[in-house]
């Protein structure tokens, strides 16, 4: 058999791979899917709050509970609440699987 000829029947190539798992939702719909799971809070100081989110508004003023203060990856404070003004936000990102 040579290299070009067509597979014989009932041999069917193998099935695409299925696409990456990526998010293509807006970042609006991405914090609503946090709202009430933990996350991690990185501020422009390079300080990160983690906690549960509680909420926030447009603009990114943010509520958490059960928070963890981070300095240099060490816990130096814990909080039930905190709240973290939106300019001194960095990024959030969500520290459990959505």
């Amino acid at each position: 058999m040579d290299d070009n000829s067509p597979p014989p029947p009932g041999d069917s190539p193998p099935p695409p791979p299925p696409p990456p798992t990526s998010s293509s939702g807006s970042p609006t719909d991405f914090l609503k899917g946090v709202v009430g799971k933990h996350v991690v809070v990185r501020l422009t100081s390079g300080v990160d709050y983690r906690g549960v989110l509680s909420c926030l508004d447009g603009y990114m003023n943010i509520a958490l509970e059960q928070t963890e203060e981070y300095v240099n990856g060490n816990v130096t404070n814990r909080y039930g609440d905190c709240f973290v003004r939106g300019n001194n936000v960095l990024y959030i990102t969500a520290a459990e699987a959505l």
